[in-house]
């Protein structure tokens, strides 16, 4: 039973940061002590959204409010002047779907036992998904790959109160950890909202109907574990869903001026980043690439990064200044060519580099250098559904509306488009073409060995 407080009666909460709300043994019962101060939020997408007092508590948090100045696309924004949503909306629009989920398969499947405390569960796992999100394409900044695993950290520690892998739930329950981030087919409430807010926000048509996924979603039995399956002649509308994401990544995500903004914040935040200082736990110093050990420093990362060097006076950070002016100003890296990649050979930006250096060291007259040209490949550009050379839909099982307890999955298909982009920072036609006809020898090269 949750607290029946009339709206405004207030208790005093022995709990004050989002690490206590967590982590304290009897958070049910103390999430039943707080005082009746439900919210209601007005969201763009799913109108009016009543969350728990016990939400709202973890919202009202410092670290909670720092995706307010995370932008959900990032460098996205500077092509769709629409783009400029944040991850504070779309982490309420998770909870928001994760409670509707599951509340929908407790009202067809009582027998399940799927409990409030499973459903807060649940919300709170969707709230709290993106709390270990990098700032505007941070990740892109060249630091050590475990300490990249900080969103896995966060989900760690907020999730596994509703993992029956780890305590707190039975593994007839596990079904439950699928519904934010779905790793077996990619179909989870996480991908529902930001396709349907992205899509809102870039002008984009989503033909994925949620509504009808709520209705025909159900829990069955397969090779003896629960997961959550859909009718048969939802198929198609699963279909539309990866369409969707296609598209998004074809002219949103991937599209190409994007991946040449990225390229160059991504440079600009290398070059700036022994200079850029961020206070962090018991006033030690932090830079961009360190500031992810610490939390306090971490939590002060934000897209704000991008401005602080923009309107910098500080002569160490000139050069990185002169490259995010380039983006504002629209003088943007060159793309001198692109490629449909049809084999499995891995491409390499250091291999290339190396190569073009001995190719060109005898001759004086080519004025471009290496790092002149920058090579964007496999999994900047991956056109996927998610899961690969996959079908995810393959991985997704359906059952007949005459034996709902049956089920069945869809022939495969392969579902993968790479592409290969080359990028140039010098702007003049002479530099466009050598850059172009080295990496085309090189590609041949390298394809033929």
């Amino acid at each position: 039973m949750l607290d029946k407080r009339p709206p405004g009666s207030k208790v005093k909460l022995d709990v004050c940061s989002l690490k206590g709300v967590v982590k304290n043994k009897f958070w049910v019962r103390w999430s039943q002590r707080i005082s009746y101060s439900s919210q209601v939020f007005n969201d763009s997408i799913h109108g009016h959204i009543w969350l728990h007092p016990l939400l709202v508590r973890i919202i009202n948090t410092l670290q909670f409010n720092r995706l307010r100045n995370l932008k959900q696309l990032g460098g996205t924004y500077f092509v769709y002047p629409g783009a400029s949503h944040n991850r504070f909306e779309h982490s309420i629009g998770v909870a928001h779907l994760a409670g509707r989920l599951v509340r929908a398969l407790r009202k067809q499947q009582p027998e399940l036992g799927i409990s409030p405390r499973d459903e807060l569960c649940v919300q709170i796992a969707g709230l709290c998904h993106d709390l270990g999100k990098l700032c505007m394409l941070y990740a892109l900044v060249s630091v050590p790959a475990a300490l990249l695993s900080l969103h896995s950290c966060f989900m760690c520690i907020y999730v596994n109160l509703i993992s029956w892998k780890y305590k707190g739930r039975p593994e007839s329950k596990s079904f439950l950890y699928d519904i934010v981030a779905n790793e077996r087919n990619s179909i989870d409430v996480d991908k529902m909202d930001y396709f349907a807010r992205d899509c809102h926000h870039l002008g984009i048509r989503n033909n994925f109907d949620f509504e009808r996924f709520l209705m025909f979603a159900r829990v069955c039995v397969v090779d003896g574990k629960k997961q959550i399956c859909t009718r048969d002649k939802e198929a198609h509308n699963l279909y539309e869903m990866f369409h969707t994401r296609h598209r998004l990544h074809r002219e949103a995500y991937k599209h190409r001026v994007v991946h040449i903004i990225q390229a160059m914040i991504s440079e600009a935040f290398q070059k700036a980043d022994k200079y850029i200082q961020i206070s962090g736990s018991d006033g030690q110093m932090f830079n961009l690439s360190t500031a992810i050990d610490d939390m306090e420093a971490y939590t002060k990362l934000t897209d704000y990064v991008f401005d602080r060097i923009l309107y910098s006076k500080c002569n160490n950070l000139a050069d990185a200044q002169t490259i995010l002016k380039k983006i504002v100003d629209r003088e943007l890296y060159k793309c001198v060519d692109e490629i449909r990649h049809l084999t499995t050979k891995e491409i390499k930006q250091d291999e290339f580099h190396k190569w073009y250096k001995n190719e060109t060291s005898s001759k004086p007259d080519v004025s471009v250098q290496a790092e002149d040209i920058i090579i964007k490949v496999s999994l900047e550009i991956k056109m996927d559904y998610g899961m690969k050379e996959k079908n995810p839909i393959n991985a997704m099982w359906f059952y007949r509306k005459n034996d709902p307890d049956s089920v069945s999955e869809l022939l495969p298909k392969k579902f993968s488009e790479k592409v290969i982009r080359v990028f140039c920072k010098k702007p003049d036609n002479k530099s466009l073409d050598v850059a172009k006809m080295y990496f085309q020898q090189w590609y041949d090269t390298i394809n033929q060995g």
